[in-house]
């Protein structure tokens, strides 16, 4: 590793023209100039895995810029500051860890067995949407409890708002200007946020502040003390679309490789049988019992990570892999041919869900894995997510056979927003006993 050439020659049109094919583009960069190369002037990719979990451990190098989705939306109290933004994040993760979810997957799993319960068997289905309207309600009932009734019905919108930022663009408006996109995206932040703010005072008056994530940022810390009502009024709307934005489109892939590999989702299968009968009754026990549908929600992670495409930005002139990268130059990471490099993942293009586990069927984590990131800025919601994608894995496969239809296979579409999406993607169920 450590090796950096110059890039292939780029289409007309430079970055801009990059981005409307990137994908193709990031994977012939691995294989054609090694392990980290120069697009452009001041833009560099880290395609192989050491150099991509270097760049995402050493969050001091390479900081994640905040998000551009839902930012903190304008006051007279001006915007948070770093301080309110750590004691933020420390209090979403007092419900997002994994001890916190392990202690509700009994809430989660009825969710999950009624989508596969509920799918209709004979035809031909486009199962994104209600992929989609599932682990948007199984969601937000994690963060709001009994309050998500008062917020579904603004979700949708909310996730309208983030499929409308991330449509591609030929122009690059500056944050300053209000383009129509971004007005519907502010619009759509008021709305959820006006609904959710009498949740949060009552449940402040009244002192029942609820288990749920939005009652743990609700208990003041002991060190800063309660959070201030904006710093979680404006902390919510991007996480409420992640908990099912992210993992819809995971499920998608997962879905399509049970149809595709009818041996692994017939052990899967045979492992699902095993979990209660009442989903209710599932616990932490019974999830980490599904050793190997854990490995094939794995390796379609590692084959199609959600987020394919990573931006980092050089904040002082550092060395990665042998290059000297000067402050202000921006770095993206390809988790994407990272999982594909042969050095950590032999056979790295087959689906092989046994590599994730050791001679005797138990867990294990051979090579990289970056679907969720590394370091300081992983996801915040990895736990969440992998249950929700392993129960759903261990109930749609313990009920259905799935296969596709004839016609085009599924394709993909690369979103502004780093997400790798299936598209056109139709299953067939059929009942498996």
């Amino acid at each position: 590793m450590g090796q950096v050439h110059e890039p292939p020659r780029l289409p007309d049109g430079g970055f801009a023209a990059w981005s409307r094919d990137r994908l193709a583009v990031a994977r012939r960069g691995a294989d054609e100039c090694g392990d980290v190369w120069q697009l452009e002037p001041g833009v560099y990719v880290a395609a192989a895995a050491e150099p991509c979990e270097a760049v995402l451990r050493r969050a001091h190098d390479f900081p994640k810029a905040p998000s551009p989705l839902f930012p903190p939306l304008k006051r007279s109290s001006g915007a948070p500051t770093r301080e309110e933004r750590a004691h933020a994040h420390a209090a979403r993760m007092r419900g997002l860890r994994a001890q916190a979810v392990a202690a509700r997957i009994g809430e989660i799993a009825p969710g999950i067995a009624r989508f596969a319960d509920h799918w209709p068997t004979g035809q031909d289905v486009e199962i994104l949407p209600p992929l989609r309207r599932t682990l948007a309600e199984i969601g937000v009932r994690y963060l709001f409890s009994e309050d998500a009734p008062t917020l579904l019905p603004f979700v949708p919108q909310l996730f309208l708002a983030r499929e409308v930022l991330a449509r591609p663009s030929r122009w690059v408006w500056p944050r300053w200007v209000p383009t129509p996109a971004r007005r519907f995206r502010t619009r759509q932040q008021v709305a959820f946020t006006d609904a959710l703010r009498p949740v949060v005072r009552r449940r402040r008056s009244s002192g029942r502040l609820g288990d749920d994530v939005l009652g743990q940022m609700l208990r003041p810390s002991s060190r800063h003390g309660p959070l201030s009502e904006e710093a979680i009024l404006d902390t919510l709307p991007g996480i409420t679309v992640a908990t099912f934005e992210t993992p819809s489109r995971a499920a998608g892939w997962i879905l399509l490789h049970l149809a595709r590999h009818p041996e692994a989702a017939a052990r899967v299968a045979a492992e699902a049988a095993l979990l209660p009968a009442d989903p209710a009754a599932t616990t932490s026990t019974h999830l980490d019992s599904l050793h190997y549908t854990q490995a094939v929600v794995r390796e379609v992670l590692r084959l199609h990570p959600p987020s394919w495409l990573l931006t980092r930005h050089v904040t002082r002139r550092t060395q990665l892999a042998g290059y000297t990268i000067d402050a202000g130059s921006t770095v993206l990471v390809c988790p994407y041919t990272a999982h594909r490099d042969a050095r950590e993942h032999p056979e790295p293009d087959r689906f092989r869900p046994e590599r994730w586990l050791d001679a005797t069927g138990s867990p294990t984590e051979p090579g990289a894995f970056l679907s969720f990131g590394t370091g300081p800025h992983g996801c915040e919601g990895v736990a969440l997510a992998m249950a929700m994608l392993t129960l759903l894995t261990a109930q749609t496969a313990r009920r259905h056979h799935l296969s596709e239809p004839p016609g085009p296979e599924p394709a993909f579409q690369v979103t502004t927003f780093e997400g790798l999406t299936p598209v056109g993607l139709r299953l067939r169920a059929t009942l498996r006993n």
